[in-house]
């Protein structure tokens, strides 16, 4: 996982409001063909999760560094055994105000078969190096999370995948164990026929999450269908009968291997 112990991790203490209007980043085509690398992961049943939201210095995003940055992280794919999947890239859409406040441009999601496999990629030459020359000076803060995931089917991602990230505090009370099951039942609910793929946990590293306690990602096959989901009538029931047990909630898009001539 990425450590970056000079980066602030000042806590963020924010209301649970509804998504915000929609924010679209548009990223260089400098930034969306360093993305190209990353591969399709493959469909590990109950994979790892690792996610880590980077805010990058505005001079970074100019300059070109921040591309480097991408580049030197979708390298790790061929370099670190153990490492089942790797995206990094640009953030597309900011979607709630607490990931407004965050403020996060880039993020990189990584996929491991073990907890060791992903301790063995922490500490991985090749990814300590890449850490240090490109993202440390690069990155104004980062937030990570891991968790296994909860969900029954496994949530493959192809390139050109629509990717929704949501983390969540539970409010003052609650377990998050609660909200696991809550959120199990609701994909139950909505999931079928929506071409939707999901995976969400308990995050199991608190140490740079900023408070956050539940990770989930929902994989569409493009923008479009990601977008389509807004407007179904079970997702909303859903999201309302979620949201008392909230007490702040992240929530971004990003786009996997988006071809540079796309639109974003």
């Amino acid at each position: 996982m990425i450590c970056l112990k000079a980066i602030p991790s000042s806590r963020l203490h924010l209301p649970l409001l509804a998504s915000s209007p929609l924010r679209r980043h548009r990223p260089s085509a400098v930034v969306r063909a360093a993305a190209m690398s990353s591969t399709a992961a493959p469909a590990i049943a109950a994979p790892i999760e690792h996610f880590v939201l980077i805010k990058v210095r505005p001079e970074a995003a100019s300059s070109g560094a921040a591309a480097a940055m991408v580049s030197s992280l979708q390298a790790l794919s061929t370099l670190v055994p153990g490492l089942s999947y790797i995206h990094a890239g640009p953030v597309l859409r900011l979607r709630s105000p607490a990931a407004e406040a965050l403020g996060p441009t880039h993020l990189l999601h990584s996929r491991y078969a073990t907890k060791p496999d992903l301790a063995a990629y922490a500490v991985h030459p090749d990814h300590v190096a890449a850490v240090q020359a490109h993202v440390a000076p690069n990155a104004l803060d980062a937030t990570a999370v891991d968790w296994v995931n909860a969900a029954d089917l496994p949530s493959p991602v192809a390139p050109g995948s629509a990717v929704r990230l949501t983390l969540a505090k539970v409010k003052e009370g609650l377990e998050v164990a609660q909200l696991v099951e809550k959120v199990a039942a609701a994909t139950k609910a909505t999931g079928e026929g929506k071409g939707s793929r999901v995976s969400f946990g308990e995050n199991f590293s608190p140490a740079r999450a900023k408070g956050y306690q539940f990770g989930m990602v929902a994989v569409f096959d493009s923008v479009e269908e990601l977008d389509a989901m807004e407007g179904d009538a079970k997702v909303q029931e859903a999201k309302a009968a979620l949201r008392p047990l909230l007490d702040e909630v992240v929530v971004l898009d990003f786009v996997v291997d988006a071809p540079a001539a796309a639109s974003l």
